[in-house]
């Protein structure tokens, strides 16, 4: 009895065997999630590595369901079109039941810290490998976490990467982050395979430092001006004065004088006025005295006629 089924059941094994080289291939399906900075997916769901946390109880909760696997919040036959596809507020799920919780608005998901202006490292683990290209979106200056996440709290992408580097089992990529941002905010990302229809969708919770503001240059102190304060003189510095011009101001700024330099200069300059006006007084009776001397010769002249020869 054993003989027989021995034979048989090799002929069964045999047949299936065979069997199974005439199947169609079966494309191996792309897998993965965010692993640093740590996504919600990475955290929560099934296989995550924080999922004893207060917020990951509460995505399952909000589930109504056990999650899915942690690498396979994916979408098929996207092709590009995931504003059409995803709804607002179902972002980090993907629209996906096995995923709802993950849309929860909360401030307390698994974060990592980073610092606005930064460039920020990427892991994304590739768990089944395929080629595809990351678009990665971070939410706009005021952002609220306390609501839903929507397309209009993302803008442009951030990156967008065509089959980064697989080492280590993961895709290293990198990320230059706005200057402007700091608090919660979230980096969007979205993986569009490229060997299989597949599109995967993830949330990353970040906490933004704000940028460090660089001090400003101390201002050096103004030159001291002279003390001209003639219109369109120009200031001249004291310490480039030399010493004797500073001792003797010119005679056009005699205003610099002291009350009783000044005084003084005044008297002198009347005394100069009196001599001159006396030796115009005195020549001026000098004169007077010879033309009348001369006047006199005259008349007697006239008087007593021509001398005699």
């Amino acid at each position: 009895m054993r003989s027989v089924r021995r034979p048989a059941a090799l002929a069964v094994a045999g047949g299936i065997a065979a069997a199974a080289t005439l199947l169609p291939a079966v494309p191996a399906l792309a897998h993965g999630a965010p692993t640093s900075p740590i996504s919600r997916t990475a955290a929560c769901a099934a296989g995550g590595e924080r999922t004893g946390v207060t917020a990951c109880r509460a995505a399952l909760a909000a589930n109504n369901r056990p999650f899915g696997s942690f690498d396979n919040l994916r979408v098929p036959d996207v092709g590009g079109k995931d504003r059409q596809f995803i709804p607002d507020g179902n972002l980090c799920s993907g629209g996906l039941p096995e995923y709802r919780g993950l849309d929860l608005p909360r401030t307390d998901w698994p974060s990592t810290k980073v610092t606005a202006g930064t460039t920020l490292d990427v892991s994304y683990a590739g768990t089944i490998p395929h080629q595809g290209s990351f678009r990665l979106y971070l939410t706009r200056k005021g952002y609220t976490p306390t609501k839903a996440l929507t397309w209009a709290d993302l803008g442009e992408p951030l990156a967008e990467i065509k089959d980064p580097p697989l080492r280590g089992g993961a895709y290293r990529m990198s990320v230059k982050l706005p200057k402007d941002r700091s608090g919660r905010h979230v980096l969007y990302t979205v993986w569009q395979t490229s060997s299989t229809p597949d599109t995967y969708y993830s949330c990353s919770d970040l906490v933004v430092k704000a940028a460090a503001v660089a001090a400003a240059p101390a201002k050096k102190p103004a030159p001291k001006a002279s003390r001209s304060a003639e219109p369109g003189a120009v200031a001249v510095p004291l310490d480039a004065q030399s010493p004797a011009a500073a001792a003797a101001p010119p005679a056009e700024h005699q205003s610099w004088l002291s009350p009783a330099a000044a005084q003084a200069d005044d008297r002198v300059e009347l005394g100069h006025q009196i001599v001159i006006a006396a030796l115009v007084v005195i020549t001026g009776v000098s004169a007077g005295a010879g033309i009348m001397r001369l006047r006199a010769s005259r008349a007697q002249a006239h008087q007593f006629g021509p001398p005699r020869r």
